[in-house]
């Protein structure tokens, strides 16, 4: 068999922080801009994301910055880290690009950047991708997520248009997470306080105890692996929803690194699917 050409790396994306501004406790808000987003678009999709790029620590690119380079000439633990995060807006009049990010003191990789973040300072992304907007066609919406779905949800519900019925489900840590966010009638929003209890299991029973409305529903639910596993499972086998109105997936998993959930996530989405099918 004829050996497989290697795979072209991605050409990054480079923008400039603008503006930045903790909405929330836990939650800072980053608007990219500069001539480097003269050519970025954005699609129909309400999930869209991009994978910022860290280099390690200690670690200097040459400029301009290659990725083709830099897998070339640099050994692979000196490549840059990614971190995937949802574009929670985008203005193409002003060419600028908003990314919200939750923060935990200094837990994590791209939390304590934003924290940190100062105007003019530069950032690298790959993208932009996605794959979910809400079906205008179906009867009504179900969104559910933790606070790392939260900007997905919230362009989401922005985005139904008038007459759109949505029940939407988000847990955060306490009150001082909630978020302001238009939503046209229609569109109930439940905001879910953790507390001291296990992520994603005020979640489940608001799920569970939901009376479903008649008709067709399109569902998003996104967040910790642990309780979209759960969710998955009461949504495709209790209330009998087909996949294909599913947009369901574990953003990250409770215990792993990003680095180790991400090894293990496509096999992981196999392994519930059979076990769901079964």
């Amino acid at each position: 068999m004829a050996e497989q050409p290697a795979r072209k790396a991605p050409k990054a994306t480079e923008a400039r922080v603008v503006r930045t501004e903790r909405i929330t406790p836990h939650m800072v808000r980053i608007v990219l801009g500069g001539p480097g987003l003269d050519a970025f678009e954005v699609g129909a999709y309400t999930d869209h994301y991009v994978k910022l790029l860290f280099a390690p620590e200690g670690v200097a690119y040459p400029e301009p910055f290659d990725m083709e380079r830099i897998r070339e000439e640099f050994p692979r633990d000196q490549w840059p880290t990614t971190r995937t995060y949802t574009v929670r807006a985008w203005d193409p009049v002003h060419r600028e690009l908003t990314v919200d990010f939750v923060v935990h003191g200094d837990e994590g990789l791209a939390g304590p950047w934003a924290a940190r973040a100062t105007e003019g300072e530069t950032v690298r992304f790959l993208g932009p991708g996605g794959g979910y907007t809400p079906d205008p066609a179906a009867d009504w919406h179900l969104l559910a997520g933790d606070e790392s779905a939260l900007p997905a949800i919230a362009v989401a519900l922005e985005a139904l248009p008038a007459g759109a019925k949505a029940h939407a489900f988000v847990e955060i840590p306490d009150a001082s997470e909630e978020q302001k966010f238009a939503t046209a009638d229609g569109v109930d929003v439940t905001w879910l306080h953790r507390g001291d209890r296990p992520t994603g299991e005020a979640l489940v029973e608001a799920v569970r105890a939901l009376e479903f409305p008649a008709g067709d529903v399109h569902a998003f639910v996104h967040g910790e692996a642990g309780f979209v596993k759960e969710l998955r499972r009461h949504l495709r086998l209790d209330r009998g929803v087909p996949r294909e109105r599913l947009s369901i997936s574990g953003y990250w998993r409770q215990g792993k690194s990003d680095e180790a959930w991400r090894a293990i996530k496509r096999e992981w989405n196999d392994q519930v699917e059979r076990e769901q099918e079964k």
